[in-house]
């Protein structure tokens, strides 16, 4: 049966050429992703990103049962002690809470208590230091640089840090003893308990993001298998596998409890990508047209469909069912199967790796049990360091971000400047709460600039529309100390409902929050509502300025993180060729170490890139040109290894002896590249050229798929060195370009409105 569009023509795995010649640099079009942006509209996508409404799932049982943590903490306090001590305790439960809905594969127990145990420590310290600006402004700064620094480790740490100073400013309104301040840390430290007391009686969906992560990675691939049926050389991003593996990491406690169902598909699914590619690619695989490609579009459906079935069996814990069509393609009838050669192989293979993966779907288990991998029970774990053992860690972190030039770095002292900053201006403008400013920025400030500005622009917008919500409510209802500690609650459990569809929509509950609590413990919205709006602007403006005075650009880095993943996809290139020279365990394990390498290089290519597209900043060492073009050269460069891993032989399969000697030229040009690239020098791919044209001319080559797959990489790196060579004028010319392009749209843009209001 034929299946799909018969007659595919091949698309190009590079960009093409730029050209030679001041005059073709000056003709050519000049994509839209890395031009220069204005300040202008720079705020203008901030403003649009600050106020978009993500999609995403929404989690109302988890922000009930975290409510539910704050309302034990409240109404004991109300309760047994004062409105003062409910306060307390709902700073710590509510930020307790919020941890726990952090991006994190830890228990979310282990978070609740951390978060709690931070804030607890650091009101206390705070105290201690409160009593005089000489000695709480210096607690204050390096406070914050830490908090600042705790980024180094990952968003979450950066995150609950950053809380932690925020407690530590609120400690100005604490009593005046160290008993009383003893007392008021131990009930911010109670919040985060009885929120993992909680998680531990209440667990919901029980290793649910796990689930969800592993199932992503099946489904990508699966969505790569159906692109290949009409694009043989369609793209796929490999986040979604960096993403499981990610968290395939567990720590002691976890290994003991994690399903069997989380174990293995993962790998399943990084030996299947490879192969699909492999079928799909006209060069090594089946052929572009006739009977041969009917076959792999079957195969390619088929495939897709298992595993999807296997990632809804995994997301929900039940056996899937698989439609009888799909089993029936996978059914090889040797007799009469129309692919041949490498092709055949790979048909195959996959055949062989999906009936794996149909046992995983629960082809063959009871109704009701979790499916089982089929495979040793003594399998190594990923295994993740306890929070005690992640002490040396954190300290090589940070050790790694203590410099200059680091983003992390930057951002902490940007943190402790607007921090020591902030709490001074607003001690000057007498007003109560002044620690709101200083809360304000230290809440916004990420450690790049996009990001940090979205966030200033959502949390005034949702502050102005939280705080009339309340005002209204309060003025409505005129409510007393329980029943503003209700209504503090219930905002808290829309905030937390509301914390991922982006962050103007829960700010705005949490700005209500703020004022029914402040209502809770006796104070008039009249004193509250102006200065919290006022002190908000104040500490947004103070956010962004400093990344104005202190940047850290990422545009500037970009030569770097390109010539990081060109030098990272030459080991993964070389580690593959060098088990077709030398099949062995050992070369298997380093072909694998090495692409995690790659993958963990074009990530951080492609984080600097996207933030580079939003930064007001001139392009210098790469034009956007030149850097979309080296990105696309370097993906095809890297797919190109990556056919070439999907027919590594076995450790009993014959060596190929010019693998060897294209892989040491491989590996010395790239690395050298790599050097030329930071340098801005053009790349030098002679000793490749030179090595591939001897294999070419071997007698009796024993390899020639392999050799194609070489022909590919070579190809894919003299786009790379088209792509970023260039003479110093073409160069000039290039960026000069860019700007008059924007130029000419802003006029184009300014010309119309004006036009537009004379017309009106």
């Amino acid at each position: 049966m034929s299946v799909g569009r018969p007659g595919i023509a091949r698309s190009p795995s590079v960009a093409p050429p730029n050209g030679d010649g001041v005059a073709d640099a000056l003709g050519k079009g000049v994509p839209a992703r890395l031009t220069p942006v204005t300040w202008l509209r720079a705020f203008g996508e901030v403003v649009r990103s600050g106020l978009t409404i993500e999609e995403t799932r929404l989690e109302p049982l988890l922000a009930l049962r975290t409510a539910a943590g704050m309302a034990i903490v409240i109404g004991l306090a109300l309760w047994l002690v004062s409105p003062a001590y409910a306060a307390s305790a709902a700073l710590g439960a509510y930020s307790a809470g919020g941890a726990t809905f952090q991006r994190t594969w830890r228990p979310r127990k282990v978070i609740a208590l951390g978060a709690g145990a931070g804030l607890a420590l650091s009101t206390f310290v705070g105290y201690l230091a409160a009593g005089r600006l000489v000695t709480f402004l210096p607690l204050l700064a390096v406070w914050a640089f830490a908090a600042g620094m705790a980024w180094a480790v990952g968003s979450t740490a950066g995150i609950v840090a950053a809380t932690t100073v925020g407690s530590m400013l609120v400690t100005v309104t604490l009593p005046t003893s160290v008993g009383g301040a003893l007392e008021h840390a131990g009930v911010i430290a109670l919040g985060g308990v009885t929120q993992a007391a909680l998680i531990l009686l209440f667990p919901i969906r029980r290793w649910g993001a796990h689930r969800d992560a592993l199932a992503d990675a099946l489904a990508a691939v699966a969505d790569y298998a159906r692109r290949l049926r009409h694009d043989p050389t369609a793209p796929f991003d490999p986040e979604p596998l960096m993403t499981a593996r990610d968290a395939a990491a567990v720590t002691p406690s976890q290994a003991r409890t994690r399903p069997p169902a989380l174990h293995g598909p993962r790998g399943l699914a990084e030996r299947i990508r490879p192969v699909v590619a492999a079928l799909a690619d006209p060069d090594v695989g089946a052929p572009a047209e006739g009977p041969g490609r009917d076959r792999a579009r079957e195969l390619l459906d088929a495939a897709a469909d298992v595993l999807d079935a296997v990632a809804r069996s995994i997301r929900r814990g039940t056996p899937a069912e698989v439609l009888p069509g799909s089993t029936d393609v996978l059914c090889a009838d040797e007799e009469h199967e129309v692919l041949e050669g490498p092709a055949r192989q790979a048909a195959e293979r996959l055949v062989e790796l999906l009936g794996e993966a149909l046992e995983i779907a629960g082809s063959g288990c009871e109704p009701g049990r979790t499916p089982t991998l089929p495979g040793p029970a003594s399998a190594e774990f990923l295994m993740r360091p306890t929070m005690f053992r992640l002490v040396p860690v954190v300290v090589r972190a940070v050790q790694r971000e203590f410099r200059r030039d680091s983003p992390v770095f930057r951002h902490a002292v940007r943190l402790a400047a607007v921090a020591t900053l902030g709490y001074l201006i607003a001690a000057r403008l007498h007003l109560g709460h002044g620690y709101w400013a200083p809360i304000a920025s230290v809440m916004v400030m990420r450690p790049d600039f996009h990001r940090t500005y979205a966030r200033a622009v959502g949390r005034l917008a949702g502050t102005l529309a939280g705080v009339a919500l309340a005002t209204g409510m309060v003025r409505a209802l005129s409510p007393d100390a329980r029943v503003s500690g209700a209504l503090a609650v219930g905002s808290a459990a829309l905030s937390y409902t509301l914390n991922r569809t982006g962050y103007a929509y829960s700010q705005c509950f949490t700005a209500a929050y703020v004022v029914f609590l402040l209502g809770m413990g006796g104070q008039a919205w009249e004193q509250t509502v102006p200065e919290r709006v006022v002190l908000t602007l104040l500490g947004g403006a103070l956010a962004m300025l400093a990344y104005v005075v202190f940047p850290a650009w990422e545009t500037p880095r970009l030569p770097g993180r390109l010539a990081d993943w060109l030098a990272a996809n030459g080991r993964y290139a070389t580690a593959v060729l060098r088990n077709y020279a030398e099949p062995t365990r050992e070369h298997h394990a380093d072909m694998r170490r090495a692409l995690l390498a790659s993958r963990e290089a074009r990530a951080a290519w492609q984080e600097a890139y996207d933030r580079a597209r939003q930064e007001p900043v001139r392009p210098r060492g790469l034009t956007s040109r030149e850097a979309q073009e080296a990105q696309e050269a370097l993906k095809g460069f890297g797919r190109a290894a990556m056919l070439m891993e999907s027919h590594v032989p076995g450790a009993d399969s014959r060596v190929v002896p010019e693998a060897e000697r294209f892989a040491d030229a491989l590996e010395t040009d790239t690395a050298k590249a790599a050097a030329a690239v930071r340098e801005h020098r053009n790349p030098d791919w002679g000793r490749v050229e030179e090595a591939l044209h001897t294999w070419e001319n071997a007698a009796g080559d024993r390899s020639p798929v392999v050799r194609r797959e070489a022909e590919l990489q070579s190809r894919a790196l003299e786009d790379l060195a088209t792509a970023v060579s260039h003479t110093p004028l073409e160069r000039d010319v290039g960026s000069v370009r860019e700007e008059q392009r924007v130029r000419a749209a802003a006029a184009a843009e300014g010309d119309g409105s004006g036009a537009a209001h004379r017309s009106g």
